[in-house]
């Protein structure tokens, strides 16, 4: 009896809480997972808050989860697994640029990177290797990363994620998208005197002199990263747009 219970628990298959805010999205990969004879979606959310809440009652070996969710954050998301979840893996699967995005998602807790262009071809194997406790990226990634340590430079741009902390670039994007400080405060469930310390911080690391200086740099940022392929374009409100002649 006990080899029988020793031989269903090796042969259960491994459980992925999918958390994305588009349905279509959860649906592509829950597909290719469940084909897999070892590996099956065991439940779907869309915003961070149920996402986190239904890792207790499920009990998920991996969550696969997105940086941008519905009204919410993947990062913190990530940052609530990582600081009471101890141990369970989290794979990023998203359409914000690996070579920006992916330092901050390893900082939050996650163990593997895969952009959503590349989720068709890669996800099964992806899902794979962060269940066996391996870092997961891209190899174009991987290249880029040990290049930067041989000795590349990157740009200032470049760099960011390098020079600010998670939170202080979460906070760079949103003023780089050009929400106000209190907008950013109710987003980020933090207080309007938190997010100005954030901007002075920033300001600091990144030595610009003014608020305007800041809003510059960051909707330039954002606005590069937003332009790679698979993701959506910048925000930019109605007074900045320009009319076509």
């Amino acid at each position: 009896m006990a080899q029988r219970n020793q031989t269903q628990g090796q042969d259960r298959r491994k459980r992925i809480l999918l958390v994305d805010d588009h349905a279509i999205v959860r649906y592509g990969i829950a597909q290719l997972i469940n084909r897999e004879p070892d590996l099956e979606v065991c439940g779907e959310e869309e915003d961070a808050a149920r996402g986190f809440s239904q890792i207790a009652r499920l009990k998920p070996d991996l969550v696969v989860v997105d940086i941008s969710l519905k009204n919410s954050s993947g990062l913190e998301l990530m940052r609530n697994i990582k600081a009471q979840h101890a141990g369970l893996p989290v794979l990023v699967v998203s359409a914000h640029d690996e070579t920006v995005y992916a330092e901050i998602a390893f900082r939050a807790g996650a163990l593997g990177y895969l952009m959503k262009s590349e989720a068709a071809d890669k996800i099964v194997g992806a899902v794979r290797r962060v269940l066996s406790g391996n870092i997961y990226v891209s190899d174009a990634l991987a290249d880029r990363m040990l290049r930067q340590q041989v000795g590349g430079r990157p740009d200032m741009q470049e760099s960011l994620p390098q020079r600010l902390s998670s939170r202080e670039l979460e906070v760079f994007q949103l003023i780089g998208e050009w929400k106000g400080t209190s907008e950013i405060a109710r987003q980020l469930h933090l207080s309007v005197k938190t997010i100005e310390y954030y901007r002075e911080q920033i300001k600091q690391k990144l030595a610009l002199q003014s608020a305007a200086e800041l809003t510059q740099c960051a909707t330039t940022w954002v606005q590069r990263e937003l332009a790679a392929p698979g993701s959506p374009g910048p925000a930019v409100p109605a007074s900045q747009k320009t009319v076509s002649q």
